[in-house]
């Protein structure tokens, strides 16, 4: 388990790309709020958006998730644990204001690029409108 890396993976890093071509200006591994416990992977602090690229087979992707034929039980308790924290965070993070997009590995880092720029900019226009009215 040493060789996986929790941070900077290819998904990850292809995603930042695609980001900056967008014009996408963000932070990498922050907490979005000092209350919860979670480290995104990209911060987009102002439109309080935080992104979690996340690993098929640790967050047990519906389409790639595999079952460990060694110590299983082990296992499927730790996927199943994992499942249980990301949902947490998630609705920790929303209760703050914040909203939460969670990218596959095996999503296209292009198609999942222009899904978080929108969703950042609908933020963008919102605060406007919230500092308007």
């Amino acid at each position: 388990m040493r060789a996986n890396r929790g941070r900077d993976t290819g998904p990850e890093l292809a995603l930042r790309s695609q980001l900056h071509r967008l014009g996408l200006r963000y932070r990498v591994h922050r907490r979005p709020a000092s209350s919860v416990r979670a480290t995104a992977d990209i911060v987009f602090g102002p439109q309080r958006v935080a992104v979690f690229v996340d690993g098929c087979f640790w967050h047990r992707c519906p389409i790639h998730a595999t079952e460990p034929k060694a110590n299983g039980a082990w296992w499927a308790q730790k996927l199943k644990a994992n499942v249980e924290r990301d949902r947490r965070i998630d609705a920790q993070l929303e209760r703050l204001g914040w909203k939460v997009i969670r990218v596959w590995e095996h999503e296209s880092p292009t198609t999942a690029a222009v899904r978080i720029s929108s969703v950042i900019k609908a933020s963008a226009s919102e605060r406007t409108r919230e500092e308007i009215g």
